[in-house]
């Protein structure tokens, strides 16, 4: 005993732990780590990425999520969205059609529940504008469109139905064609030239944002233009004035399914087919089920983003394990001393658990940080648009917390577990 405690004289140990509290561990515990700052640094490089990617990654998803959520909810509320499908030619092959026509929309335009409708002919065109030109989608339109497409004029003024039924040479442009075109000037009153018919520019758009079929990449002209000028949309067997889509706007949330179905129905019979759906000539899309069905796949993606950042974690704290098993062979003569001068098995398992948990803590704290600062890069990327939330934060802060006291746990016990004299002899 004396030998134990001559050699416990002979090395210079901070304050013991026994019966002090956490407190006293964890100043201990900083001691430890700022004995050896490089260590802790690399110990806590491995958490430090793990919840960085956790952050940044769930921010990304999210944000995903609530920018197509948005874009589909910018287009209008509780919409229908009709267009023709495929059709059943000779022998039973399907193929594409388009047999969606003028009476078609009227028809319903006239279903009960219906508030408005909005028939739309949709063609691609060379817009050109001076020595300006750019390749867009022209759409043809009644004055109800902008309604039920909830499109919000910037400057100048919409087309009227005046304007529609007197097939008046007039457009207005997407906001992204405006700039395309015109650059920062004001283009009201100015002419552009679509499939050689000179148009007016009466009105620009308000940009709706969003990437591929936005409206801010559209030009609309009046529907009997589209219709009869610019693509001959007339059908050769009937001479029925056709349609590329009917937008429905439905009067009440609680009444798209039923005007759904009645809208499926009626032009089943209008176009002799099967009331089984299976000869269907049409697709009808309900705006709430492609919102339902987008936020299924984006939540699918955040998760499965959220899991690969939390693997990148969990190698972290095996690294976290590594380094503290190391510590654990160095200190070895160390844990012999606290043993022989009265130190208990949870008294130097606390020690080990409390810097492996410091070390976590750090780490998430300086990921959590990390983390933030990529999806601010990201968003001045202009990719997307992150949205880092604080359950985020908190879910990766208390995952970091977590690993570290799981991969703590082993070295913990391992130093807690080893014998006062054979730590002595450790050499």
């Amino acid at each position: 005993m004396a030998t134990v405690q001559a050699r416990a004289r002979k090395i210079a140990l901070p304050a013991l732990p026994f019966g002090r509290g956490a407190g006293e561990s964890i100043r201990i515990a900083v001691s430890s780590l700022r004995a050896n700052k490089l260590r802790t640094l690399l110990t806590m490089l491995g958490i430090i990425i793990g919840v960085a990617s956790v952050v940044a990654l769930l921010s990304i998803g999210r944000g995903a999520t609530s920018s197509i959520t948005s874009q589909i909810s910018s287009i209008g509320s509780n919409l229908l969205t009709i267009s023709p499908g495929m059709s059943f030619g000779s022998g039973g092959v399907r193929s594409s059609s388009n047999n969606l026509t003028m009476a078609d929309a009227e028809v319903l335009a006239s279903l009960p529940g219906v508030a408005a409708s909005a028939p739309v002919y949709q063609g691609n065109s060379q817009i050109i504008a001076g020595s300006n030109n750019t390749q867009s989608t022209v759409l043809g339109v009644t004055d109800s469109f902008f309604t039920v497409r909830n499109a919000k004029i910037d400057y100048g003024t919409l087309i009227t139905q005046d304007q529609s039924d007197s097939m008046e040479s007039v457009a207005v442009l997407g906001s992204g064609v405006a700039e395309d075109l015109f650059s920062t000037a004001n283009p009201i009153g100015s002419s552009i030239r679509i499939n050689n018919q000179i148009f007016r520019v009466i009105g620009v758009l308000k940009s709706a944002g969003g990437t591929g079929n936005s409206i801010d990449d559209q030009v609309m002209v009046p529907l009997k233009i589209a219709q009869l000028k610019l693509f001959g949309a007339r059908s050769s067997s009937t001479s029925s004035l056709l349609l590329s889509t009917v937008y429905i706007q439905v009067s009440s949330a609680d009444l798209v399914d039923g005007v759904q179905d009645l809208a499926e129905k009626t032009l089943r019979v209008r176009h002799k087919l099967s009331s089984d759906g299976t000869e269907d000539d049409f697709r009808v899309f309900n705006q709430a089920d492609v919102l339902e069905s987008l936020s299924q796949v984006t939540t699918i993606l955040t998760v499965f983003l959220g899991s690969i950042a939390g693997i990148s974690l969990l190698v972290g704290g095996i690294g976290v394990m590594n380094i503290m098993l190391v510590s654990v062979s160095e200190r070895t003569k160390e844990i012999g001393l606290r043993k022989a001068v009265g130190a208990r098995r949870s008294d130097i398992m606390q020690q080990f658990l409390v810097e492996a948990l410091l070390v976590s803590v750090l780490g998430g704290i300086v990921g959590v940080l990390l983390g933030v600062g990529v999806a601010y890069i990201v968003k001045l990327t202009g990719v997307t648009t992150p949205v880092v939330t604080a359950d985020s934060i908190f879910l990766s802060l208390g995952f970091s917390m977590a690993v570290g006291l799981f991969f703590g746990i082993y070295p913990a016990r391992r130093a807690a577990r080893l014998r006062p004299i054979e730590a002595l002899r450790y050499e």
